[in-house]
């Protein structure tokens, strides 16, 4: 099947490069015309495992090209997939600015093409209720065109997107039309095999919203439960996993306590579907519950860390992790973002590793030396904080470490590491939901647990 997608941002990459790998015809489409002359060289713009070795396969087999002209990439095409990014606006509503920039752009390419119908419109970008019809609206304001619009929300995680789209659990198909544009959609999924579920419009828009705001939620609902597990001296990790035995909640559940969630997705989906809530007239109180436990966990982190140091002036604090999660370089909310210039602010100086987030944390963090290892991070460090669950740090050599920091010290926001090993390694460890370990020689003015 021939088919244009419009962006070549994250979302939109991962489904070019996918679509084509089914064995579709895919053009992507993009403004930047120096992106699309990197991503016809075969460089991807970001760091998702597998997606470079389908970016080169494709191009070299002729399945998949990328132009900055819209007229061209939308051609024959049967099928044009919307996959612009929806940012937050200040008040939380989502940006949609670039989704109706690309309406306009398709409805004028079709006008001018004078093809008189236009192919299936799919908006995969994570649109508000009621965008879907907002697009029809902008494409059939343009003579000589009408429009049909699907929605089909993407749910990839970074990190994992390839297998995502490859294996998905669902596949959400909203549409008003009473034609074949849902037969259409199937036929682009059949090869996956997966549950198709066939819905109108707007509800598949929520879905999008609803099955994303419930994950952050769990995750702030265990780091609530984290803070009652310090208060009372009870472990949340095991905690966690007591729940998870129960069918109901599953051993899927996002139940892993830390310093919240981040990333693209989360935080603006929490923050757009209260602001929906709050202008249908409903005041979405659990979604404005878990946003504020979600910032609070970050301030806790810190608080942990003046409980080991309580005056970080001149302190050296070595970081690891600057991506938002593992598996990605994508900074975007991270927590990292706010916990270091938080540091900063009291007089902390900063040394940092990632394993592929600190060209992407340049942009967005100052006055941090950024290192080539984790070990040359804690080199001299009075304490290391740990904000990605990397699988990098989950065994590092526990003598060298503590030989290279000034203060055995670790505030771990993930918590990647048995206490009972931090103590016989003799450091002071300080993590999430679990009582802390405190070495010999260093005895905090305030524990935290």
């Amino acid at each position: 099947m021939k088919i244009a997608v419009i962006g070549t941002g994250y979302v939109g990459l991962v489904q070019s490069v996918c679509l084509a790998e089914l064995g579709n015809e895919v053009v992507g489409i993009d403004i930047d015309e120096a992106k699309i002359a990197s991503l016809n060289d075969g460089q991807s713009p970001i760091y998702e495992p597998g997606l470079g070795e389908l970016l080169t396969r494709n191009l070299r087999e002729r399945r998949l090209r990328f132009t900055a002209n819209m007229a061209d990439g939308i051609g024959q095409a049967r099928v044009v997939f919307i996959a612009v990014g929806t940012p937050s606006l200040p008040d939380g509503r989502a940006d949609l600015r670039a989704v109706e920039s690309a309406a306009h752009a398709i409805g004028k390419a079709l006008s001018e093409n004078g093809t008189g119908t236009s192919p299936v419109i799919v908006n995969k970008s994570t649109v508000p209720i009621g965008t879907g019809n907002l697009v029809e609206r902008i494409v059939g304001g343009y003579a000589g065109t009408d429009c049909t619009v699907v929605s089909n929300p993407e749910f990839f995680r970074e990190g994992s997107a390839i297998a995502d789209f490859l294996k998905p659990d669902r596949i959400i198909i909203g549409t008003d039309d009473t034609g074949g544009a849902s037969d259409t959609l199937k036929a682009i999924y059949e090869p996956l095999k997966a549950p198709i579920f066939v819905t109108d419009l707007k509800t598949a828009e929520l879905i999008k919203y609803a099955s994303n705001t419930l994950l952050a939620t769990e995750i702030s609902f265990i780091n609530s439960i984290a803070q009652l597990a310090d208060a009372v001296g009870a472990d949340v990790t095991q905690v966690a996993e007591g729940m998870k035995l129960d069918k109901r909640i599953g051993q899927h559940a996002f139940l892993e306590a830390g310093i919240g969630y981040g990333g693209s997705c989360f935080p603006k989906d929490v923050q757009a579907l209260i602001r929906m809530a709050h202008d249908a007239g409903i005041h979405f109180e659990i979604l404005e519950a878990a946003d504020d436990v979600n910032v609070m966990q970050r301030q806790l982190i810190v608080t942990k860390l003046l409980s080991a140091l309580p005056s970080l002036e001149g302190k050296t604090i070595g970081i690891w992790g600057l991506a938002f999660k593992p598996k990605t370089d994508d900074v975007r909310e991270a927590p990292a973002l706010s916990i270091i210039p938080a540091l900063q602010e009291r007089g902390a100086l900063i040394q940092a590793f990632d394993p592929v987030a600190q060209s992407q944390a340049q942009k967005h963090l100052e006055g941090i030396k950024y290192c080539e290892t984790a070990y040359d991070a804690v080199d001299g460090a009075d304490a290391l904080m740990i904000l990605t669950r990397w699988d990098e740090f989950r065994e590092p050599d526990f003598d060298r470490l503590k030989q290279l920091m000034v203060t055995p010290i670790i505030v771990d926001g993930r918590n990647i590491y048995n206490p009972t090993t931090m103590r016989n390694h003799g450091f002071t460890y300080l993590s999430i939901g679990r009582a802390s370990v405190l070495a010999p020689a260093i005895v905090p003015t305030e524990v935290i647990a």
